[in-house]
């Protein structure tokens, strides 16, 4: 059976970008010789982010060694060594660009032995060497449930620490075909228990074919393991060899999907827009730490 035809809606429409400030941008992107999520992954706010002088770095990649159907990452399960050199290519990037607080992902790495944690760690210290008063935010991957590797990435002291659960259990299989709901749920836990002075976030895409209700238990289960942040934003299929929009949710269910996770399960801050990925508006969590200091 065919997939359904679903119509973007108006509120899903972006701003021209300015596109000085974004060749400003990536032209030091090239220059140093670094990735962006916003790039690698097609991002929508591309421009926006772009034009107000951040990004989200990507590292370790661009190759991913999941091939998740919703993501639009390249998959490149062959073996690759590290660049030393990146950490601090990285670290001259947010002294360039004035960075305040800084994202930093990658794509999975399973072909390495502690997935990647070593390098974020090296990053984390190359960031806080040269830009000490910049706030660091990561966006890590499972690395397979490894406590170890977690435990190296955090005892180099992020400030936030961000794992996203991306969908609601029913849907795993088909969406995150190499993730496991409830490892995801146990990394973040364990965020919590063991670094409780690290601000823990999460975040999922809607319109993947999941339920409202489906949604607000997510929410729940997020709440229950201690988790400080959520993000909640519109799935949008990057092409034809990808998962299709399954519906377009309201910028109302969204604003409701915001009231009860802060005013009935107790997030700190709720982020929930059409627009809303993982790292929009990052730096709205210094605010957020200055209220909620640690």
């Amino acid at each position: 059976m065919p997939n359904k035809t679903v119509i973007k809606p108006d509120w899903l429409r972006v701003k021209a970008p300015q596109q000085e400030r974004i060749g400003n941008v990536a032209d030091l992107l090239v220059d140093l010789k670094l990735k962006t999520v916003c790039q690698e992954a097609s991002c929508p706010n591309i421009g926006e982010c772009f034009a107000g002088g951040t990004a989200t770095f990507l590292i370790m990649g661009p190759g991913c060694t999941r091939a998740c159907p919703y993501c639009d990452i390249d998959f490149d399960k062959s073996e690759r060594t590290l660049d030393p050199s990146e950490p601090q290519r990285l670290s001259e990037a947010v002294s360039r660009m004035q960075l305040r607080h800084v994202v930093i992902t990658s794509v999975n790495r399973d072909d390495l032995p502690d997935g990647g944690a070593s390098q974020f760690a090296a990053c984390i210290k190359a960031i806080q060497q040269l830009n000490p008063f910049t706030t660091i935010e990561l966006l890590i991957p499972d690395f397979c449930g490894d406590a170890q590797a977690l435990q190296t990435v955090m005892e180099a002291s992020p400030h936030v620490l961000n794992h996203n659960i991306e969908t609601v259990p029913r849907l795993y299989r088909r969406t995150r075909p190499q993730g496991i709901y409830e490892r995801s749920l146990e990394l973040l836990h364990r965020v919590r228990e063991g670094w409780p002075r690290a601000y823990s976030k999460s975040g999922l895409m809607v319109g993947l074919g999941e339920t409202d209700e489906e949604i607000l238990e997510v929410l729940a289960d997020l709440r229950r393991h201690q988790v400080d942040i959520v993000t909640i934003g519109q799935y949008l299929s990057p092409g034809p060899k990808h998962l299709p929009v399954d519906r377009f949710v309201t910028p109302a269910q969204f604003e409701h999907f915001k009231h009860v996770g802060e005013t009935k399960l107790g997030f700190l801050q709720v982020v929930s827009t059409p627009l809303t990925r993982s790292s929009y508006h990052a730096g709205d969590v210094q605010r957020l730490m200055a209220a909620h200091p640690r």
